[in-house]
């Protein structure tokens, strides 16, 4: 049975709209702006870990196309066996107007997601891991099919912003399991989901 890990960066708010500033968010582009060298160096060998311990990514739409195109070129920010390791993962796309996966290994979630992602739980064994996609990350805690969130904190409050939890209409209690600190500045706080 898989995991669903949801792994996020996230501001001290919660803001995770538009870390890199393209979404023409007015106070995005957080992520490089307020972390530092060694947190960025110390956030990539988390993030290179992560992956690496991954068997299958799972993706909304739009983070799908973000992905991709970064994916084939030299764009890629992380690292070579970061960007290896996604490209020969399997990907699963949870989209209703996408016409053909531009990434290998890509199989699109196209009908009911709910369903279509309870089976993927039931096909895949081991980390479902969860990148962006904070629309897919809703649509996942409010049918109880997460179960674990990674959430990379970033000192600063926006005030303003798309939040992970925005429009969460239920209690959902969280069992924390790790904190780490990342470089200087950077935290990273562990929970499992408590599912009634």
């Amino acid at each position: 049975m898989g995991k669903i890990v949801i792994s996020a960066n996230a501001t001290l708010d919660g803001v995770v709209q538009d870390p890199d500033g393209q979404e023409g968010f007015a106070a995005g582009g957080w992520f490089h702006r307020f972390a530092g060298t060694r947190d960025l160096a110390d956030w990539t060998d988390n993030e290179t870990r992560e992956v690496l311990a991954a068997d299958a990514l799972l993706l909304g739409g739009r983070s799908f196309d973000w992905f991709a195109t970064r994916m084939h070129g030299a764009d890629v920010r992380v690292s070579r066996t970061w960007a290896d390791r996604m490209n020969t993962l399997p990907k699963y796309a949870v989209s209703s107007t996408a016409e053909g996966p531009r990434w290998n290994n890509t199989t699109v979630l196209n009908g009911d997601a709910a369903k279509e992602i309870s089976e993927l739980k039931r096909k895949v064994d081991g980390d479902i891991l969860v990148y962006g996609s904070y629309q897919l990350a809703r649509t996942l805690l409010a049918e109880q099919l997460a179960d674990e969130l990674r959430l990379t904190v970033f000192p600063v409050v926006l005030g303003t912003g798309l939040r992970v939890f925005d429009e969460i209409g239920a209690t959902t209690p969280l069992h924390l399991v790790e904190t780490r600190k990342i470089g200087d500045g950077l935290m990273c706080c562990t929970y499992e989901f408590t599912h009634a």
